[in-house]
């Protein structure tokens, strides 16, 4: 601050506001002094129009330039006392704060004003503070929350090229590169000019979680700017320059497929396509080598000091699908480069080798979760009948899923390498059929950390292996176990109190609270067959903590959910089970943050409640209480309904499904066409609806079509009801997931290519029951939805009367299912089609559509990456009332091929897979 004596020569500034705020005074000017800066009320001098500073002559000249020159120079104003400013009066006032020494905040709202006072009025101090702050804040590493927001980084931007500023430009390119995946999700990104996103993505600090995301962005800003794409090129500006960043070798196929129909850059994706395969058919251990001196730039992962996440399909690495990544190569790389990851996602690789989770836990040793998933075989004990079943190929005894940590040799290593093995908080094995109770000894050794475990699927383990597993791991909140062999010992574990030594759980009697089912936030145990009614009414009466349970296909009737103490429930899953509506009323009302409810297949829904021996509960609720129950209570995202469900309970509903995101009525529900209508009124952000078995018309998709702009899935079952191809003449670029079975037996190829011209970015089709198609459809279905990943058309005329080709045109396809369309594929076509689709993973055919009779059946060498294959049989049945001339077609066997990491299984069952 200046001292007093520098206002005895003094100068009065006269200043006008052209846009005063309201104000209750009606005064046009006010007089105020530099003296009195500090205590200035500035909401109220900002409210007069008029503003006249007395200011100091010295202290003007010593920190302005603008004021040096025009007070001390040869100007005639260096001789008045009153000088004339025309310039923005807030902007002037924190201009003269600076001046006299104040504090002033710089922000993203008020710096291009403030840094073109600066230079207008030569306040090198200003200029000095301005560059300062913009320099912390566009260097600061916190992008959770970012000080300057996107259309004020534009501004800002715009503002350093008009004054000839490099500084404020370059800055601005590297905020905008290390905080990309901020910018792509505000409404400003198609406002960033082109200059400003080409050195974005020319930055070396471009930080981004793939190549997918970068490339995803740029096609939305491009898109918003498609009618200028002609200037850009007369102008001399290639708007190309900015999708040559894109390291296009590492776009995920699918994503790469699904966007050849772009329409202005297919050839860019075609050149993604071709270096991609190109890549695929490098043999692992020499990928490097293959390159020679070439430029290798196009391969690097985009690593900078800012990320924080990475995706390969940090902190965080996802290698899933990434079938010919050198599994063991890949750790050493990563725990190299990147020895804090917390999370390792490696799902659907078949070729997991034996020492990769004990690998894993001696090089990363922050690591928390990993996932190494596959595909769940359809073989799910209690789902099937098997006729026989033999082991085609068992590879080597040593193979097995993990070392076994008794091995001497993991133990010393282990030892010797000082890293702990508990640091593991969640693992998920969902669908490993190879893991086995030996197995579980391993895992067990995590049971100091281990609190996630997802053994989905699993169905080689046996109820004693997990039981014993959860013996040891007492710090379980989370389990996921359906479709496995948990049955009585399990259950009985989980019920058992914990005690201080590991294999030694104390008795279950009057240790609830001690138990590790009462700590337990979500358990998922559906399709486990071996738990009966009483086991899971112990069970539940100690699972008081729960938020997510399912007991989907469970033994569970009424009185095991009376026991159920807890309050805190968010999901619940009861579908095909045998609980009544008034039961689920009841656990309703106790359950308040109740998000998604599944209830579909109980077919007790309108009975009134029941224990196990038949009797009746004494009990105040009803059937249709359950829905005003919802209505009142609870604020629902997810629905699953049948028995029961009508127009009448959907508007009981209303209340809780304003939010709704998935609603699914099945078989039993029955909404009405006044219904189905109501829907899309009342839940405008569905994004996924699947019917079964309901009357529907063109009047009602159309309306869905229309109204439901954020629809991904639409999933059409067996309704009845008239409608025609008008249903979906409506573009749906959201739409990912296409299920038509039994609905549109009329659909033509003229219809198929209408359909998939408005569905253009589908990933899965499934069609069944379109009897008019044939084997040009192959071709409208590639090229109309080039990105798809799941292709299932059963029943559906002659598409595969000529064999397969065109089909095989969708690259990225990881599930293929033909079956009654037409015999005409070749005897070749698993090993053929494995061998030109490097992603599929699932094949099910009918020895129907063989053109010879029967299929090659592959063995271990030559499934590639298949990980099943199903192949179904049928035979000729005469049909009733002895008529020798009409005979149908009825189903006799499935042959079911499952690989693993150990063998490969042939097994013959009943049931049409």
């Amino acid at each position: 601050m200046a001292s007093s004596s520098d206002d005895d020569d003094f100068v009065i500034l006269v200043c006008t506001n052209p846009n005063p705020i309201e104000a209750e005074t009606k005064q046009k000017e006010i007089n105020i002094s530099t003296r009195d800066i500090l205590s200035w009320d500035l909401p109220t001098i900002l409210s007069y129009q008029t503003l006249k500073v007395h200011a100091s002559r010295i202290r003007l000249v010593e920190q302005s330039s603008y004021f040096r020159g025009l007070l001390s120079g040869s100007f005639s104003e260096s001789c008045l006392e009153c000088i004339s400013i025309q310039w923005s009066l807030e902007t002037f006032v924190d201009v003269l704060k600076c001046i006299y020494g104040c504090t002033l905040d710089v922000t993203s709202n008020n710096i291009v004003p403030l840094f073109e006072g600066a230079l207008y009025f030569g306040v090198e101090r200003l200029l000095l503070k301005c560059r300062v702050w913009f320099s912390e804040v566009s260097s600061s590493e916190d992008s959770g929350s970012p000080q300057i927001q996107l259309d004020d980084l534009i501004h800002i931007w715009r503002f350093g090229l008009e004054c000839a500023n490099d500084f404020l430009p370059e800055l601005c390119a590297s905020y905008l590169a290390r905080n990309f995946m901020w910018a792509t999700s505000s409404k400003f990104f198609i406002d960033v000019p082109y200059k400003l996103l080409l050195s974005c993505t020319q930055h070396p600090h471009l930080t981004i979680d793939s190549e997918m995301h970068l490339s995803d962005a740029l096609l939305v800003w491009v898109d918003a700017y498609a009618e200028q794409l002609e200037n850009f090129s007369r102008t001399g500006n290639d708007c190309h320059s900015i999708f040559r960043q894109v390291r296009i070798s590492l776009l995920p196929l699918w994503f790469a497929a699904g966007k050849r129909r772009s329409r202005h850059f297919s050839k860019l994706f075609e050149e993604s396509i071709d270096s991609i395969f190109r890549l695929m058919t490098v043999p692992p251990p020499f990928s490097v080598n293959f390159l020679g001196d070439g430029d290798v730039q196009h391969l690097r992962i985009r690593l900078t000091e800012y990320s924080k996440k990475v995706n390969l399909s940090v902190q965080e690495v996802d290698i899933s699908k990434c079938q010919k990544l050198h599994l063991e190569a890949a750790i050493m790389c990563f725990s190299m480069s990147f020895p804090s990851i917390r999370t390792l996602k490696a799902a659907y690789l078949l070729n997991v080798k034996t020492t990769i989770l004990h690998q894993l836990v001696q090089n990363f040793p922050l690591l928390c979760e990993v996932d190494l998933s596959s595909d769940i075989s359809p073989l799910i004990p209690a789902q099937v009948s098997v006729v026989s079943s033999s082991p085609a190929i068992t590879l080597s005894p040593s193979n097995k899923f993990f070392r076994v940590v008794d091995d001497p040799v993991d133990v010393t290593s282990s030892k010797r390498s000082g890293l702990s093995l508990s640091n593991i908080t969640k693992l998920t094995l969902e669908g490993r059929s190879d893991l086995c109770d030996l197995d579980l000894q391993y895992i067990s050794k995590f049971r100091a950390s281990l609190q996630d475990l997802n053994l989905k699927g699993c169905i080689s383990l046996t109820d004693v292996g997990i039981s014993n597993l959860l013996c040891k791991c007492m710090k379980l909140h989370s389990i996921v176990v359906c479709d496995t062999s948990f049955g009585i010992k399990s259950v009985l574990a989980l019920c058992s109190g914990i005690s201080d030594h590991d294999n030694h759980p104390a008795a279950c009697v009057g240790l609830k609270h001690n138990s590790l089912a009462f700590n337990l936030r979500k358990l998922h145990m559906g399709g486990c067959k071996g738990v009966d009614e009483t086991s899971l009414l112990k069970l539940l009466s100690q699972t008081q903590m729960l938020k997510s349970l399912c007991l989907r296909d469970a033994h569970l009737v009424d009185q095991a959910l009376h026991c159920f103490p807890g309050s805190s429930l968010e999901m619940l899953d009861v579908s095909n089970t045998m609980v009544s509506g008034a039961a689920l009323a009841w656990i309703v009302r106790g359950n308040p943050g109740l998000k998604c409810l599944k209830v579909r297949g109980c077919r007790d829904m309108c009975q009134p409640e029941s224990n196990t021996s038949g009797g009746e509960f004494s009990s105040s609720y009803t059937f249709k209480e359950l829905y005003v129950e919802l209505g009142k209570k609870c604020r629902l995202e997810e629905i699953a309904l049948g028995w029961g469900f009508s127009c009448f309970s959907l508007e009981a509903l209303q209340p809780a499904i304003m939010s709704l995101r998935s609603i699914t009525v099945g078989l039993g529900g029955s909404l009405g066409e006044n219904g189905l209508k109501q829907l899309s009124a009342t839940c405008p952000m569905l994004e996924s609806v699947i019917f079964h078995f309901q009357v529907i018309s063109d009047t009602v998709i159309t309306n869905m079509m229309t109204s439901l702009r954020n629809l991904r899935v639409l999933a059409l079952c067996y309704c009845l009801g008239d409608i025609s191809i008008s249903s979906f003449n409506f573009s749906m670029p959201n739409l990912k997931k296409l299920q038509l079975e039994r609905v549109t037996p009329w659909m033509t190829n003229n219809d198929l290519a209408i359909l998939t011209q408005n569905c253009a970015n589908l990933v899965e089709l499934s069609l069944l029951g379109c009897k008019l198609l044939n084997s040009d459809s192959q071709q409208i279905i590639s090229h109309g939805c080039p990105g798809l990943t799941s292709i299932h058309l059963e029943d559906c005329g002659e598409v595969t009367s000529n064999g397969v080709s065109s089909l095989l045109d969708c690259m990225a396809l990881e599930d293929l299912l033909l079956r009654h369309n037409g015999p005409g594929i070749q005897k070749n076509f698993i090993f053929y089609a494995s061998s030109k689709l490097p992603m599929l993973r699932k094949v099910s055919l009918d020895l129907c559509d063989a053109s010879e009779g029967e299929f090659d059946i592959p063995d271990y060498d030559d499934m590639c990456f298949l990980s099943t294959v199903k192949i179904a049989r049928c035979k000729s049945q005469r049909c009733n009332f002895n008529l020798p001339a009409q005979r149908r077609t009825v189903h006799k066997g499935t042959l079911v091929l499952v690989r693993n990491s150990k063998n490969l299984i042939r097994t013959v069952v009943k049931e049409r897979l």
